[in-house]
């Protein structure tokens, strides 16, 4: 699994209570769109290819259906072997394995890097989504 470097594109408040939830476009800090976030938890890209998923019980899977990964309850994001690669707190602060800051998501769905500058938007995605989608996992 690699860490996303660039921005492309998903961590918690609460887990996955995304019943009202619709598409919604991830975008980057100039505004342009980056791809989208359908309300079953499919990722797709700018060109709107899947990309990846995230099911309701946080299993991340990539374009294959093939599970690379987890978003448990309590915020702790898991790569395929299991091993915690990072977390988001309730303040929406995501944070690495060995527990440092590496950005936040505002409650408007502003994603923010560790200096605080904006990186991109997810509004209307929940913040476990976005937490791994700009934080975490390249797809």
């Amino acid at each position: 699994m690699k860490k996303l470097i660039s921005v492309l594109s998903i961590s918690f408040l609460l887990l996955i209570g995304h019943t009202s939830l619709s598409a919604q476009e991830l975008r980057s800090s100039s505004g342009s769109s980056t791809g989208k976030i359908e309300s079953d938890g499919t990722i797709r890209n700018g060109s709107g290819s899947s990309v990846g998923k995230i099911d309701n019980d946080g299993t991340i899977r990539n374009s294959s259906g093939s599970s690379i990964g987890k978003v448990e309850s309590d915020g702790t994001i898991r790569n395929g072997s299991g091993s915690s690669i990072g977390k988001l707190d309730s303040d929406g602060t995501v944070r690495n394995d060995s527990g440092s800051s590496i950005g936040k998501i505002d409650d408007d769905g502003t994603v923010r890097n560790s200096s605080g500058s904006s990186i991109g938007s997810a509004n209307g995605v929940p913040k476990a989504w976005a937490a791994v989608v700009f934080f975490f996992f390249t797809f």
